[in-house]
This record gives C-alpha cells, structure tokens and sequence, in this order.
C-alpha cells in the first residue's frame, strides 16, 4: 500500500519508534485513571526532558533538539493515540510555550529559561485567552503599564490556561507568557505586548483550577490572575507591541499540532471499532459482514488516510520559526478536528454499550475530540481565515 514515509527521513523513523514505545509502556496504562480523576501527571510530562522532546523544537545550544514540524506532528499523533489529554499538557508546554519562546525570546532570556523548560524542571503555559476574549485577541482587557523605571504593572485575568496550574493546591506554572495591552501606536491600534512571568513574582496566582471539563480532563485548566503585578523590563519579549507576530507564527505551529492530536485520536478509534468489529458476532456472524458497519468503517479508513495525508503533506513544507503558513495550519486543523470526532462518534456507533463505557477507550477519546474544535482556533475562524486567505491568494488554488 502506498504510504507517505517516503516523506520521513531515518531519523524521524527512529524518533516514531521510540516515543511510539515510550506511550505504550507509560501513557498508555495511566490514561484511564488520570482521566478519571481529572489529574494532570506531572511526573510524566517532566520525564519527556529526558528524552529531549520538552523542547524539541528548541535550539540546541540552549538543551532543545532543534527537530522539525515533522518530529513535531508525529509526537503529538502518537501521545494522543493514548492520551490526547496528556498531549495537550504536553502541547502547552512544547509548543505554546518552548517553541514561542524560542523563536522570539533574546539570547539572554533563552539562556536563563530555555535550558529548565527543555529538561522539565520548569513547565511553561502560554496566557492569551481571558473571560470575555477568546478568539478576538485585540479584545483582550489586561493591560501592562510601563513604570518610570522601565519595568511594567500587570493586572488582568487569563481564561482556559492548559498548565495554567500543575496540581490541586493552585501551584502556577512556573513560567507563562502573557499577551497584554501597552497602549495604541500613532494610528490609534491597540498595541499588545509578551511578557515572561514567573512563579514567584508578587501578584501572579491561579484564581481556580477548571473542573467538570468535558474532555481533555487529563490536563490541567486554569485561570490566572494578575493583580498589581511588577514585571521586570527584562521580562518584556521582544518590543512593544510584537505580540501579534509572535502569536500568529506560533498559532500555525500549534494549529499543525492540535491536528496531529486529532490524527492520534482517530487512528485509536478506527483500530478499536476494526478490532470490535471482527470480535463481536450478531445473528450468527461478525459484524464487520454487515453493511451499515462497513460504511462506519469504511468512511472512517478515508477519512483517517485523507487526514494523515494532509497533515503530513503540510509539516512538510512547514518552516518552524517563519510565519504566513496559515492557510494549510488553518486547514489541517479545521478537516481533521472535524474528522477526530466523526471517527470517534462512528466508533462509539459501531461498539454500541461498550463505545459508551470507558473500558474501550472510545468514549474518552469521542470525548476529547471536541476540545479540538473549539481549542487553538474555533472551527469558525479556521473557515474565516481561509477565505480570507483565498481572496489575497486566489493563486493557492491552482498551484
């Protein structure tokens, strides 16, 4: 059967294996539990610095592995293929934070952060979204008020924050990076700016760990308040007024990613309902001979193809570090989010009572797949921007 692995180079072959090996043995038996509990295993997600993939976009001189998009995609599928709600943990911390950091931080502050976040003594977030803002990101309502003495006074309150918290006693990550208001430009625009807070700094706490989520219950959600707190000049990302650059760049990557999560999602899926489908008998025979499961089937096996087929075509292509990526980062996202939970429901469908119960997997993973609709873009501003993108680059289409 022909394949994509033409696409992967020996080292990404090697790099699948072993985290491939790695979930098996130790993502996979706690899934169920963590899951259950609404627990976030931290001792986990700090083990994955020794396998250099904490930072695995980073460069290499600060403890990164400077990988690309295509390591990147296929970490992400194969975490989620057991636990997308640990990868997502993962994803905030990897991506939303590392990555970020990485590519817009000065030399100093990569020196002094990157090498605890790469190795996991320190687990990072990435603040944007707030109570009252979420998509629309110039909405946002916490501000940064420079001092005469060149450091800034945070106060706001950040909504949905995945790491936001790293256990039950309200413990804030020890670094997040913040997206707040400094002020408008000359035309009157309002100027949003990136700022490094670290655990510690006076003012900065977890108002409440989010419970009850519907999915994705294995990683921690939270809001972060800011209250009068004093942020160092040296904590300032970039210049003023550059955060829409470092976030649009790093929403592509991240987008490229959640889609991978929803590849690892739908492969689990298709290889349950297959498994079932051949195991249970109705009316004297397996149910994979009749016809309204094969057309479960069936459409899930292209769907799942033509999900992977995308997503991998797209990291290929992908230059981590650059931005103007977003019409495939916008796409993948928006087909295979869309396919996850088509897979996940025909699974459920197909399994019947147990599709429903946790014992299979299924009902956790239908579960999950939702988040990713809604998380790192809604399914409605992926369709926005596309069009958009299509009107400036009508180009796109023929190319």
């Amino acid at each position: 059967m022909p394949d994509d692995q033409s696409r992967f180079t020996e080292e990404h072959d090697m790099l699948r294996s072993m985290i491939r090996d790695w979930t098996q043995e130790f993502v996979e038996p706690q899934a169920h539990t963590y899951d259950k509990n609404e627990k976030f295993n931290l001792d986990l997600l700090r083990e994955m610095g020794e396998l250099g993939l904490l930072g695995i976009s980073a460069q290499e001189e600060f403890g990164g592995s400077n990988l690309d998009a295509l390591a990147c995609v296929i970490v992400h599928e194969e975490l989620s293929y057991s636990d997308p709600g640990f990868a997502l943990a993962y994803l905030a911390h990897s991506m939303l934070f590392v990555n970020n950091f990485a590519h817009n931080a000065n030399e100093e502050q990569k020196s002094r952060v990157l090498p605890k976040v790469c190795s996991g003594e320190w687990i990072g977030a990435m603040a944007m979204s707030e109570p009252d803002a979420g998509t629309d990101v110039l909405g946002l309502s916490t501000t940064a008020v420079k001092q005469d003495d060149g450091s800034y006074v945070l106060n706001g309150r950040k909504m949905w924050i995945t790491n936001g918290c790293l256990d039950d006693d309200g413990t804030p990550a020890d670094v997040v990076l913040v997206y707040a208001k400094t002020g408008e430009d000359e035309e009157g625009r309002v100027q949003i700016s990136t700022f490094l807070i670290e655990a510690g700094m006076e003012g900065y706490s977890v108002g409440q760990k989010i419970m009850d989520k519907t999915g994705m219950r294995a990683s921690n959600t939270a809001e972060l308040v800011f209250d009068n707190c004093n942020v160092p000049a040296a904590n300032l990302i970039g210049e003023e007024g550059q955060s829409m650059v470092h976030m649009m760049g790093n929403l592509e990557l991240e987008r490229l990613t959640l889609a991978a999560m929803s590849l690892g999602i739908a492969r689990r899926c298709l290889h349950e309902m297959n498994k079932y489908a051949t195991d249970r008998a109705a009316f004297g025979q397996s149910i994979r001979d009749f016809g309204q499961i094969q057309r479960y089937i069936g459409d899930s096996w292209a769907k799942y193809r033509a999900m992977r087929a995308y997503i991998y075509d797209t990291a290929n292509s992908y230059i981590i570090g650059s931005s103007g990526q977003r019409l495939d980062s916008d796409g993948v996202k928006l087909f295979a989010s869309v396919g996850a939970k088509e897979i996940a429901d025909a699974a459920m469908q197909v399994m019947g009572g147990y599709g429903y119960v946790a014992e299979y997997h299924v009902e956790r993973l239908w579960r999950d797949s939702k988040l990713l609709e809604i998380g790192g873009g809604t399914l409605e501003s992926h369709q926005k921007n596309i069009t958009r993108d299509l009107s400036k680059f009508p180009e796109a289409i023929n190319e």
